[in-house]
């Protein structure tokens, strides 16, 4: 049979919303030889628990065959491990008010189904983690930015927002924010803001959800009080993850809010229940009593590659460029000088192999071109110091052509 050409295109059955979206440049620069990579937040390999995950896969298998590798829902005791987690933080937490997802950003991702409808006002950071944002702008919101320094989110800046909105009859859908080792500028918002923005919630009725995926791995100062623990009213979704404190492939997020928000969340979980086999293997785990002993090994070992990284920029970097020292977390933000485009310094790194996140892809509004993020967590030690040396040299070099 002759083949012919035909009029039609497959792209042209796509939905909308598939039509229009922007294929990422997040990640393009692995096409390139990159031989030191700080853009990915990526979990250092060395520290996965693999013997206590092994000796906990095996007695799952040895006496929870028929539930774990059957059809059926997450394992109950991987429901209590994480309401007694809540619980200790002072977050009311039980099965009504809590629900396990493929990760947290499953969870983040369904927020659009249970509360978007195109033009809805959805207010983000900035800078913030673009990656779950943009599922937000692909629902169709309207996304209103609230700047963050050195201390989190500015809420002043976010009350007058909110109460010019209020005078346009504009009623806000949510507040996304990360206040503790903030992705991507690792600050950590203090206490009064935070009660600040818990009463700005409940004044205005609009619900906050809190991505707190970094809390565990802090390196310096006191613990902050979460969102959620402070909130007394139900505004707060709390939002949480295996993936920094076991591993990433586990593929295991929680999040715990109100009944109501949790019961919409699993009703569009159209791929139903995580899978049962490793919710059993980590309740099992976590049961041990081992996944805290494991999370003080990681802030030591991360500590450790957040100040060599630290102590490489003070020595290879210009000096015009402002570092800001986390108190946990992944990540180090980098301020540059007037002078140097961080999308302009990527593609100069990118030649010495080299790869960062300029800050371009942290916002939503265009800003970040005066900002880079370096991801300290899965590079060797080794592969920071030179690293840093390169794009230090990099740096000095655009500085002497300027």
């Amino acid at each position: 049979m002759a083949s012919t050409t035909s009029a039609y295109q497959i792209a042209d059955l796509f939905a909308e919303r598939a039509r229009n979206l922007t294929p990422p440049t997040y990640g393009t620069e692995l096409t390139k030889i990159i031989t030191v990579s700080f853009a990915y937040g990526l979990a250092d390999p060395i520290l996965f628990p693999h013997a206590d995950l092994s000796a906990a896969s095996a007695a799952v298998l040895a006496e929870e065959a028929p539930l774990a590798l059957n059809y059926g829902p997450p394992s109950a005791q991987l429901y209590e491990q994480i309401i007694l987690r809540l619980q200790a933080q002072g977050i009311p937490a039980d099965r009504d008010r809590v629900i396990i997802g493929y990760g947290s950003s499953q969870i983040l991702g369904l927020l659009p189904d249970v509360f978007l409808e195109p033009g809805d006002v959805v207010i983000v950071e900035g800078p913030t983690f673009l990656e779950v944002v943009n599922r937000f702008v692909q629902a169709g919101a309207r996304l209103i930015t609230i700047p963050v320094d050195e201390m989190g989110m500015d809420v002043d800046a976010l009350e007058e927002t909110l109460s010019d909105l209020k005078k346009r009859g504009i009623r806000p859908r949510f507040i996304y924010t990360i206040p503790t080792f903030h992705n991507p500028t690792g600050s950590t918002m203090p206490l009064s803001r935070r009660q600040k923005l818990v009463a700005l919630a409940a004044e205005y009725g609009v619900l906050v959800v809190e991505d707190d995926a970094y809390s565990d791995l802090r390196f310096q100062g006191e613990a902050v009080p979460s969102l959620a623990s402070l909130d007394k009213e139900g505004w707060v979704l709390y939002v949480n993850t295996f993936s920094k404190i076991i591993a990433p492939g586990i593929r295991l997020g929680w999040a715990c809010g109100d009944p109501a928000i949790i019961e919409r969340l699993a009703m569009f979980k159209s791929e139903g229940p995580v899978g049962p086999f490793v919710s059993h293997v980590v309740g099992r785990y976590c049961a041990t009593g081992k996944l805290d002993y494991h999370i003080q090994e990681l802030i030591v070992w991360y500590k450790h590659k957040c100040n060599l990284l630290l102590e490489a920029i003070a020595q290879e970097f210009p000096s015009d460029v402002v570092a800001l020292r986390p108190g946990g977390g992944f990540f180090v933000w980098c301020k540059l000088p007037p002078d140097i485009s961080a999308t302009a310094l990527l593609t100069a790194a990118n030649e010495r192999g080299i790869s960062f996140l300029p800050g371009t892809r942290c916002y939503a509004n265009g800003q970040g071109d005066d900002a880079i993020r370096l991801a300290f967590s899965f590079q060797p030690t080794k592969k920071i110091v030179e690293g840093i040396a390169t794009l230090g040299a990099v740096l000095r070099g655009w500085q002497r052509r300027a």
